[in-house]
């Protein structure tokens, strides 16, 4: 797992139009964190207030994110206003992304955080993980109650992530793995069946089971939403892996970052093996480490893959 990249999941009991309008509101982080607090409106959309990780105060501003299929926002925080060097992409998922047709309510949130390594203190890189796990907590649970529940709410699903960066043009990483006819090279559990085109195609998996692969990229400005569903039409069974390809230098807010973080995100029944597609994280992560070492080798630097998962600031 690439160690500057923070991801936190939880399914939330409440509608996506509550969740995402109460996410859009910034003092509403009054509630719900370790103490980030608004203390003055600075825009429609930029607050100044304290922060629980920074002895300092901060920025915080805010940006949506409109998919057709979900919705999402990005926090985005910095010491000086309209200079950010934190960057939180916040997605919302309904169940019927994960599950089409499925008949729960709901909404699955998933938060990634990113921590430039240069910037990031020794309490920071201890704490991060843990603060914005029980900060997670507290956000479902004021959602829930607000709903009018008075205990946690169990999902049908668990989400799992599969992060890793790439020393490449991120320009290079969204046409490589946008183009279908490519996965027969990276995926060594699919194989091509028959013709293809960019963004649609038939493989046959590890168990001759026809596999139809559709690939959808939706350009989120500063970085690239890339969605890839894996459709069994034999059982009728879907498996999606939306990912976010995002370039260091946005992610770190350090313009000298090169390459991408390459953020997969899955999704897992609760309480039921998976019988086709992935069977477990391992099968993703063993993609993106073939990935990782093919657009390297493209980009010429092949001294990296040596280096492990993770970004490292270049001497």
């Amino acid at each position: 797992m690439e160690k500057n990249t923070f991801p936190i999941s939880t399914y939330i009991a409440t509608s996506l139009d509550t969740a995402f309008e109460y996410l859009c509101r910034l003092e509403n982080l009054n509630e719900w964190t370790l103490f980030s607090r608004m203390l003055e409106k600075i825009d429609e959309n930029t607050w100044l207030g304290t922060a629980s990780c920074y002895q300092n105060k901060l920025y915080y501003h805010l940006r949506k994110i409109n998919t057709p299929l979900f919705r999402g926002i990005e926090w985005h925080c910095g010491i000086e206003y309209e200079n950010y060097f934190q960057v939180y992409p916040v997605l919302l998922f309904p169940p019927s992304y994960l599950e089409p047709n499925s008949d729960e309510e709901g909404v699955y949130f998933h938060w990634v955080s990113f921590v430039d390594p240069n910037r990031r203190t020794g309490m920071m890189k201890q704490a991060i993980g843990l603060v914005h796990t029980s900060e997670c907590r507290s956000l479902k649970g004021n959602l829930e109650r607000n709903a009018g529940h008075t205990s946690s709410v169990k999902g049908r699903y668990t989400l799992d992530t599969d992060t890793i960066y790439i020393d490449a043009p991120i320009e290079l990483g969204v046409e490589y793995l946008t183009d279908v006819k490519n996965i027969g090279e990276w995926a060594h559990l699919l194989n091509p069946s028959n013709e293809m085109t960019s963004q649609s195609g038939q493989f046959i998996d590890e168990y001759g089971q026809t596999v139809q692969v559709t690939i959808q990229v939706h350009d989120l400005n500063n970085y690239y939403l890339l969605e890839q569903d894996f459709f069994y039409p034999d059982f009728e069974f879907i498996q999606r892996c939306p990912t976010l390809l995002i370039p260091c230098s946005y992610a770190f807010g350090d313009p000298s970052a090169s390459g991408f973080i390459q953020h997969r995100i899955t999704f897992w029944k609760v309480g039921e093996v998976p019988t086709h597609g992935k069977l477990q994280i391992e099968d993703y992560e063993a993609e993106s480490i073939n990935i990782k070492r093919l657009l390297e080798a493209q980009a010429g630097n092949k001294e990296t893959f040596a280096r492990g998962m993770s970004y490292l600031p270049r001497s």
